[in-house]
């Protein structure tokens, strides 16, 4: 769970609900275990996102990934990415 800080837990589960129409983790251990289930990933930049689902075949408008439902916004500068 080294990848999950609480920066990016605590994110997780404020916006959860942008991704899943009920909650998946009610507490930071919860949601750290709930990212490593799902490999959730954490990037550090727009560009990385991009990268991210290029590297994966996704169709995406690279003006738009941002507010994809499957991207959070950390807050910090990076991103954690969750395929839900």
């Amino acid at each position: 769970m080294d990848e999950y800080d609480d920066a990016v837990l605590r994110c997780f589960l404020e916006h959860q609900d942008q991704l899943f129409p009920e909650p998946v983790a009610s507490s930071e251990e919860e949601a750290g275990y709930f990212l490593e289930d799902v490999l959730a990933v954490v990037v550090n930049s727009r560009e990385d996102v991009i990268r991210y689902f290029e590297e994966e075949g996704a169709d995406f408008d690279a003006d738009d990934i941002l507010e994809a439902s499957e991207v959070f916004d950390v807050g910090d500068g990076r991103y954690l990415i969750v395929e839900g």
